[in-house]
């Protein structure tokens, strides 16, 4: 039988997937991007996306590297952060701190993923849309996947970048420590009153975690992890205005929402391998965190960049050694990032006496400790 041979085929054509495509096809390797859905990315007029990502520096060079960063008309700038605790504890640190010109740029989905696809389209990648994939299999030589649509694609190396969900994650029996957080997190984004300055703002309010994100001009994104979120989809446009505005002590003034809130299950997933034969996971197919820190994204584009890097000059992308030199690589970095997201959202939900005097007076101590302070600048923007 005849296949369609690929040095890589990608299932999952969002910012991860798309981003490791990119980078292939612009090494000059054959790769197939296989995208279940048409990307809304051509009309970028219809309003603002409630869906926004938090990039790091390193993942913006990544992406300027390969001509993919967009215009940065839309992107908001993150130059400091102020966190506060559920008892008077506060913590703020700034770009400075890490020697930085910022700690993050805020991005919406679409004005990214439309400057990804852009040069997509002009890389030599092959782009497959509108197509699932029906089944698949892997020999020692190659993976092979069959669509709905009857088409057979052959590649050195398979990669699941199809989220949380991951049908590649499934089709290859690895399992998944799922544990979710009883929470969801409600988007949406609003105009304010007053500048932003360029200043995240975080709140812990002991069951639920608020964080206003600084977006393009006087708007902010919202992120509030909560157990009720009905509480906030439920409430009229100008309605939520005023409640988000009141949670963080109308810090910016009036709000007016630019777009409808809605609701996403927060879970912590842990697969027990990233890597098969002649498979491998990025982004979320491969580990999800808490959004509490802003880093899911991050640690994706860095699976993207480092297996674009070690497959670079493989004369075979799908070799074992080189996919566990790959899961060993990501393990640390994903580990770290997990069990802090994790232990940070445990720390501040706890309700044993005496716990919430600590957790903030740590959070306050913190804010005079210079080099703490540093220290956790150039970690938020470590990726």
């Amino acid at each position: 039988m005849r296949y369609d041979k690929y040095r890589a085929v990608i299932v999952g054509g969002g910012l991860v997937g798309a981003s490791l495509a990119l980078a292939l096809a612009r090494a000059g390797k054959r790769v197939a991007l296989l995208e279940a859905g048409e990307p809304a990315v051509d009309d970028l007029e219809q309003g603002w996306d409630a869906r926004i990502y938090a990039v790091s520096p390193a993942n913006r060079r990544f992406l300027e590297g390969m001509g993919a960063w967009p215009d940065m008309a839309r992107i908001g700038t993150i130059a400091s952060m102020d966190v506060r605790g559920d008892a008077g504890g506060r913590v703020s640190f700034s770009a400075r701190d890490a020697d930085a010109d910022a700690l993050a740029w805020i991005v919406e989905n679409r004005w990214l993923l439309a400057s990804l696809w852009a040069q997509l389209r002009d890389s030599g990648a092959e782009l497959i849309t509108g197509a699932r994939a029906k089944t698949l299999a892997t020999t020692p030589g190659e993976a092979r996947l069959m669509l709905e649509d009857g088409r057979e694609l052959a590649a050195e190396l398979l990669v699941g970048a199809d989220g949380a969900n991951s049908w590649v994650r499934s089709q290859l029996d690895l399992q998944a420590s799922v544990k979710p957080y009883g929470q969801s997190g409600v988007v949406a984004n609003f105009a304010c009153e007053l500048p932003h300055q360029g200043i995240a703002r975080q709140w812990f309010f002991g069951d639920s975690i608020l964080a206003w994100l600084p977006m393009a001009g006087n708007r902010i994104s919202m992120v509030w992890s909560t157990p009720d979120p009905q509480s906030l989809l439920q409430l009229s446009p100008e309605e939520l205005a005023a409640r988000v505005a009141e949670a963080g002590g109308r810090q910016l003034g009036a709000f007016a929402t630019l777009t409808a809130a809605a609701a996403f299950p927060l879970r912590l997933i842990q697969p027990e391998a990233v890597a098969a034969e002649r498979v491998a996971l990025i982004g979320d197919a491969a580990h999800t965190v808490h959004p509490l820190a802003g880093q899911g994204v991050n640690l994706g584009f860095q699976d993207a960049a480092q297996l674009a890097g070690l497959l670079d000059a493989a004369p075979d992308c799908g070799d074992w050694m080189l996919l566990r030199r790959y899961q060993r690589q990501r393990r640390e970095a994903v580990a770290a990032m997990q069990f802090g997201c994790d232990g940070l959202y445990r720390l501040f939900h706890a309700k044993l006496p005496g716990l919430p005097w600590l957790r903030n007076t740590g959070l306050s101590l913190t804010n005079c400790l210079t080099p703490l302070k540093r220290q956790f600048a150039r970690q938020a923007i470590g990726y």
